[in-house]
């Protein structure tokens, strides 16, 4: 590619593929930290050639905003390895955005905590009836239907 793209854009990229690099060992020494903040700043310095996008927005990347985080959560949790946050975002957009347009927003706490409960006890109900062979038949679909929206 070098040749093709300018440097900067190389560079910006190389930054940010050496930071995932870093950030996806299974062990993180402190040395590996001080690349990781270097690659962090090359990343965030280079990327400004790409401000004329977008009428002098920039160029954003999806989650590379989380990149200035890594360095205080490994010292916090330890290394990632690998972990992927649309797992958890996933669970989130269940538990709690969709429960909220549910509600009424009249004290919807309340409201989205009594659904997750609900539908936490149909999932339960439908693993109990599945295993006792009582879903056999036509009616199990809806119940299956129901039992997938607390997942």
């Amino acid at each position: 590619m070098q040749g093709h793209l300018p440097a900067d854009v190389l560079c910006t990229f190389r930054a940010l593929l050496e930071f995932y690099y870093i950030a996806r060992r299974d062990v993180i020494t402190e040395d590996h930290l001080d690349e990781l903040q270097d690659a962090i700043s090359r990343f965030h310095s280079y990327r400004e050639v790409f401000a004329p996008i977008h009428d002098g927005k920039g160029f954003s990347l999806p989650r590379q905003h989380a990149m200035v985080h890594y360095l205080e959560l490994i010292w916090l949790f330890s290394t990632p390895n690998g972990l992927c946050s649309s797992i958890p975002e996933s669970k989130h957009i269940c538990a709690v955005k969709e429960p909220w347009c549910r509600s009424n927003h009249n004290e919807p706490l309340f409201q989205m905590l009594t659904m997750n409960q609900h539908l936490d006890q149909l999932a339960a109900a439908h693993v109990d009836f599945t295993k006792r062979g009582m879903l056999k038949g036509t009616s199990s679909k809806n119940i299956q239907a129901l039992a997938a929206m607390s997942m």
